[in-house]
């Protein structure tokens, strides 16, 4: 099968079921696969994979770093995401829980947004996927105010990636879609 038609079969399936084991957790494996189709599939999670966002990533993680007796540090945008996904479904692991955790990510993701939107409007940015946001940030003066611009564009990326993920996953373990105003 060529790679384009291997692409469309992915994307006309779906990303592949949650296994779980004996103890009714997550199968790490199957989570993984999980994660990969959405990666590969879903255009607003595979942003991650973006050289902007990328540089954005490295940027959020050099400043986390600075001043930490342990840094720990993440290769990659994508590598980052995973791992907040599978804490979230270790850390949230019954219906109610992953639901706040889900609410909790759109109310950050909002936030974000409108932080982003404001700012960019108050300095005429004009980010794209194909330009650094990090670059873009230099026409902001103020260093606090660019940091809080860099980082709920990071927010926003990674909130957004993480919740369809998770709302994914939510109906797989929960045999319903994820309604914010549930519970």
């Amino acid at each position: 099968m060529s790679k384009s038609n291997a692409e469309a079969a992915g994307l006309n399936q779906g990303p592949p079921a949650l296994g779980r084991d004996a103890r009714g957790r997550v199968e790490p494996a199957s989570l993984a696969g999980v994660i990969q189709w959405f990666l590969d599939y879903d255009e607003r999670v595979a942003v991650v994979r973006f050289p902007a966002v990328e540089a954005l990533f490295q940027w959020r993680q050099a400043e986390e770093q600075k001043g930490a007796e342990e840094p720990f540090g993440f290769n990659r945008a994508e590598d980052r995401l995973a791992v907040g996904v599978m804490q979230a479904l270790v850390e949230h692991d019954s219906e109610p829980a992953l639901h706040t955790w889900i609410k909790e990510l759109l109310a950050a993701l909002e936030d974000a947004r409108q932080t982003n939107e404001a700012i960019a409007e108050a300095y005429g940015l004009k980010p794209s996927e194909d330009s650094s946001v990090v670059r873009e940030a230099e026409k902001i003066p103020s260093r606090r105010e660019r940091d809080v611009y860099l980082n709920c564009c990071w927010l926003e990326t990674l909130c957004t990636a993480e919740a369809r993920v998770l709302g994914w996953a939510y109906q797989g373990l929960y045999g319903r879609a994820f309604r914010p105003d549930s519970f």
